[in-house]
């Protein structure tokens, strides 16, 4: 096989041959201008033919240089295009977002990068309900609670909504779950360590039950509805979050009463800098994925 001349020589024969100048060359390369000449007189021992004619006033190209000079630009611009596209794929975008909202978010982040696998997304999940962008590396994060204020860009992507969950094992069996009063037959499952989100619903609802304080806690949502789904007790999930819950069968609604708590689910970024093209493209998918939510109840 055939020894390909060398990759900085190569790159030398480039510029020089674009100026047609030595002493020009050298200053472009941050080289010498003997040594731009000894690796111009190594190439051309190494092809077996001249690429310059030396000429009083400066160089020419020969005819073969003339014939090379474009495909070594070709080849350049390709190494260039190639670094670039790699350096882009290995650079993923940076998004933080609280666990109880995983149920909706991972499965969109999974069609996210089927569509665009070039532009990946690390994901970190934490209990934490807010971010600082002035202490945390995140591009972007979801986060849940009143509205963030003008310290970020905010876009709002769907409110909370509580109602209780169940399985339809749950609904089948033999302990009867029609009324509100029934609620006192079942086990209640709380998705955080207090029983706020139990209390808010039942005030609404008009109605008290005395197992409220008997029943399990969880530290998050996602096993509380893991738990539900098992048929071992009622849970009070979040509308918003439990779509594909529904849909698959895993969850049923018992009650039709959703409670709107003044809470919400934002998409936040920092005011400045301006969102990367690569983030401005994820963040209007996600906003079309929370318009598009063919769970939304009537408002």
């Amino acid at each position: 096989m055939k020894r390909l001349p060398p990759l900085p020589a190569l790159h030398t024969f480039l510029i020089t041959a674009q100026c047609c100048n030595f002493t020009r060359a050298a200053d472009l390369l941050h080289i010498t201008q003997g040594a731009v000449s000894r690796q111009i007189a190594g190439l051309e021992s190494h092809l077996g033919y001249p690429l310059f004619q030396r000429q009083a006033r400066g160089l020419s190209l020969t005819t073969q240089g003339r014939e090379l000079f474009p495909r070594i630009q070709q080849v350049f611009a390709l190494i260039d295009e190639a670094v670039e596209q790699v350096g882009a794929k290995r650079e993923a975008l940076q998004l933080k977002a609280p666990t109880c909202v995983m149920r909706w978010l991972l499965p969109r982040l999974l069609q996210w990068q089927a569509v665009r696998p070039d532009v990946p997304v690390e994901l970190t999940t934490t209990v934490q309900h807010a971010v600082d962008f002035r202490r945390e590396e995140f591009d972007a994060a979801v986060v849940y609670g009143a509205h963030p204020g003008n310290s970020v860009v905010a876009h709002h992507l769907f409110d909370e909504q509580l109602t209780p969950v169940c399985s339809q094992q749950l609904i089948a069996g033999p302990v009867p779950l029609k009324t509100l009063a029934d609620l006192e037959q079942h086990m209640l499952l709380h998705p955080t360590r207090d029983q706020r989100d139990w209390e808010t619903w039942l005030k609404v609802a008009g109605t008290k039950v005395n197992n409220i304080s008997k029943g399990q806690h969880f530290d998050t949502l996602d096993l509380a509805m893991s738990v539900a789904s098992q048929g071992t007790g009622v849970a009070i999930g979040d509308w918003a979050l439990i779509g594909e819950d529904l849909s698959a069968g895993r969850l049923v609604t018992p009650f039709d009463l959703k409670v709107r708590t003044g809470a919400a689910y934002y998409l936040v970024y920092p005011e400045r800098p301006d969102p990367s093209p690569q983030l401005r493209e994820l963040i209007d998918w996600l906003l079309v994925q929370a318009a598009e939510r063919t769970d939304q109840p009537p408002a």
